[in-house]
C-alpha cells in the first residue's frame, strides 16, 4: 500500500535538493568557502585545525599492525566497540542491519512509496571526477532514477551517492557508536556503480542494507605511496585504482598495504579515520553510512574530560 504523504510529493520536490558548489560559485569564491568550511569542520571538532588532525592520524597509524584481514566480531555495545575502535583498525560486525524494516524494501518498493522524492545521480563519467566540484550529476526522482538504472547504460550505471534521504532513515535503527554523528547518507545503484579510492578524516559507521559490495582498504599513512589530492580538509582522493592496478603511473603504489572484504546485507564495518577506501557493487545495492562529527577516536586516548590530545584547539 502506498503511503499518501510519501507517494504524492509536490511538483517542485526538486528545489528541496541543494545547490552544487561549482554551480554557484567562482573558482575563487569556491576556494574561500572550502577554507571557511574547513575552519568550522575545526571547531565542530574540538581541534586546532583539520591539517593538524590529519598529520596526527596518519602518525598515530604508523605505530598500528597492519593486519592481513578485516576481523570479523560478534556483536558489540557502545562501550565494547569504542574499546574496539580505540585500537583505529577496521572491524566488521555481520547483522547488524538484518532486521532493519529498511532491509527488507525492493527496488519496487521504494519506487511505490518514493516515486517523487528528489535525488541527485551521478552520471557519465563519475569515476575521473569523482573529487572535482563540477563533476556531473543530474536532479531527478526516485522513480526515473530507479527508470533510468533499469534501462541500463554504456560505461558506468547511474549512482545515487552521499544523499541525505531522511525518508529512508525513517526505516533505519542506528546503534548508539558514535558519541556525535553526523546524519545519515545513502548509497543506492546497480552491480558496477564505484567509489573510487579516497580518505575521509572522520570515523565512518559503514552499513550495507541489501545487496554486496567489494572494499578494497589502505592505512593512512600508506597516503605517501596513492597520490592522494585534496577535495576538501576531511576527503582526498587518489587516482590510483586497486582494482586495476596501474604501476608504471603509479610505481609506489606497490608498496601500499591493501586489504579486501566483500560486504553482505546487515554488515556494518567501522573504517577509521584517514583508511583509504574504494567501493563497488557487486549487486544491486543500498547502503547507508555515518560520518562521526568528533575528533578521531584513534587519537582520544586521554580519559573523557582529562587532557587533551596534541591536535586539540586550546
Amino acid at each position: 500500500m502506498v503511503e499518501k504523504d510519501e507517494a504524492q510529493e509536490p511538483a517542485n520536490a526538486l528545489e528541496r535538493l541543494p545547490p552544487l558548489l561549482a554551480a554557484t560559485l567562482s573558482n575563487g569564491d569556491v576556494n574561500g568557502k572550502l577554507e571557511a568550511r574547513a575552519r568550522r569542520d575545526a571547531r565542530m571538532r574540538g581541534v586546532e585545525s583539520i591539517e593538524a588532525m590529519r598529520t596526527a592520524i596518519k602518525e598515530a597509524s604508523r605505530h598500528l599492525p597492519v593486519p592481513d584481514a578485516v576481523p570479523r566480531l560478534g556483536k558489540l555495545d557502545a562501550a565494547a566497540f569504542r574499546l574496539q575502535a580505540l585500537q583505529g583498525l577496521p572491524f566488521l560486525i555481520p547483522g547488524v542491519a538484518a532486521r532493519w524494516p529498511l532491509a527488507e524494501l525492493t527496488p519496487q518498493t521504494l519506487r511505490e512509496r518514493f516515486p517523487a522524492l528528489p535525488v541527485r545521480a551521478r552520471v557519465g563519467d563519475y569515476v575521473n571526477t569523482a573529487f572535482a566540484p563540477d563533476r556531473a550529476m543530474r536532479d531527478m526522482s526516485m522513480r526515473d532514477y530507479l527508470d533510468l538504472a533499469a534501462a541500463g547504460t554504456e560505461g558506468l550505471p547511474p549512482y545515487l551517492g552521499n544523499l541525505e534521504l531522511r525518508e529512508l532513515n525513517r526505516y533505519c535503527h542506528w546503534p548508539a557508536y558514535f558519541e556525535k554523528p553526523g546524519p545519515p547518507r545513502f548509497w543506492l545503484g546497480p552491480a558496477g556503480t564505484v567509489t573510487p579510492l579516497h580518505a575521509d578524516y572522520d570515523d565512518n559507521l559503514f552499513v550495507q542494507i541489501w545487496g554486496s559490495k567489494r572494499i578494497i582498504l589502505a592505512p593512512p599513512h600508506h597516503d605517501e605511496f596513492l597520490y592522494p589530492k585534496e577535495a576538501n580538509a576531511l576527503l582526498f582522493g587518489s587516482p590510483f585504482d586497486p582494482e586495476a592496478p596501474d604501476y608504471e603511473r603509479f610505481p609506489l603504489a606497490r608498496q601500499a598495504a591493501l586489504l579486501e572484504l566483500t560486504v553482505q546485507p546487515g554488515d556494518l564495518l567501522y573504517v577509521p579515520a584517514g583508511w583509504f577506501h574504494q567501493v563497488r557493487s557487486l549487486s544491486f545495492s543500498l547502503s547507508s553510512n555515518r560520518w562521526s562529527r568528533t575528533g578521531p577516536m584513534l587519537l582520544d586516548t586521554a580519559p573523557r574530560g582529562v587532557g587533551t590530545p596534541p591536535y586539540a584547539s586550546r
